[in-house]
């Protein structure tokens, strides 16, 4: 029996495509980051200095995010008999702290210092070639999360913020939100340069360096409290949980449904327990192979990591679709 809506509240997978998407923008961080940092001891730009910072704590993110794939596609086991899924949240979380604590806080800190304590920088042309660049490594990546994001909204007829928002797959949501903060950072820094240069003044400089701590603090500030809502809990959208109504519904065994919880375990994992209403006034052991069987039958569902059924009792209302 399959869960699955028309149109899907979420495109099942295997998170593969999730995978490429985290390793196209290690790659192009690692790149970014290494030729940011030439490019900010050449000219001495704070504006560089704070996109170095952030490229190298993109490419750090990545890591956590690559250890958070792979941690949470582990099987259930007897000690873990729901799965690792919620493992994608924890890490996922981690990188998050780490884009705020690090790129961020350093970003900030070094801006604020050199309003205090500035001096003039040199070979603006370096700085300019880079950030050019640069800016095409990171639109690369934010095209694939772009177009993964793209391909599953399409799917629930949201648009792409509401589906970066609202997906289950946090490694995903970071690198899309990673890369156009990078994207918007980038224009910041060229005009914190472009203004150094012409004025002669750094203050512009260590301005774009603090803007762009500010705009990586509140993307960090959104990543760490979507995985917050995830890790304590997140129940299913309203579309999959109709899906869910409908297809038990549907089930010959089944007469009602009076209560349904879906709770996101992982990506594209939930935990299914409903109240249900079945057919007939049988036997209590023949009840409890019928409920057992339906479970298992739902487990059969790629998104059902889970199912608990348990029997309502007659003055409970129905739930309807």
């Amino acid at each position: 029996m399959s869960i699955e809506p028309k149109p899907q509240a979420e495109p099942t997978g295997n998170g593969d495509e999730s995978t490429t998407t985290v390793v196209l923008a290690f790659a192009a961080n690692a790149l970014i980051a290494g030729a940011k940092t030439a490019a900010a001891i050449v000219t001495g730009s704070a504006s560089m200095v704070a996109e170095a910072t952030h490229s190298w704590a993109d490419t750090g993110n990545e890591v956590l995010l690559l250890i958070a794939n792979r941690r949470s596609k582990r099987v259930p086991d007897q000690q873990q008999p729901l799965g690792y899924g919620r493992e994608a949240y924890i890490w996922s979380m981690f990188a998050a702290l780490g884009l705020f604590a690090l790129g961020a806080g350093v970003s900030i800190t070094h801006g604020i210092q050199e309003l205090f304590h500035s001096e003039p920088a040199s070979d603006f042309g370096v700085a300019y070639a880079v950030l050019g660049v640069s800016f095409i490594l990171e639109g690369i990546s934010f095209r694939q999360a772009y177009k993964q994001l793209r391909n599953e909204a399409s799917a629930v007829n949201r648009d792409v913020m509401a589906q970066a928002l609202n997906t289950s797959d946090p490694t995903t949501r970071a690198v899309f939100a990673e890369d156009a903060a990078a994207l918007i950072g980038l224009v910041i820094a060229f005009v914190g340069v472009l203004l150094h240069q012409i004025t002669g003044s750094p203050i512009p400089d260590a301005l774009g360096s603090i803007f762009v701590g500010i705009l990586l603090g509140v993307i960090a500030i959104i990543l760490i409290d979507r995985n917050r809502r995830f890790l304590v809990g997140e129940e299913a959208s309203p579309t999959l949980r109709a899906a869910a109504v409908e297809a038990l519904t549907q089930l010959p065994e089944i007469n009602r449904i009076t209560f349904l919880r879906m709770e996101y375990l992982g990506p594209r994992q939930v935990y299914l327990v409903a109240s249900v209403d079945l057919v007939g006034d049988y036997a209590e052991s023949r009840v409890a192979h019928t409920l057992r069987e339906l479970e298992r039958s739902l487990e059969q569902s790629p998104r059902v990591v889970r199912a608990i059924l348990t029997l309502s009792t007659p003055e409970e209302p129905s739930i309807t679709v």
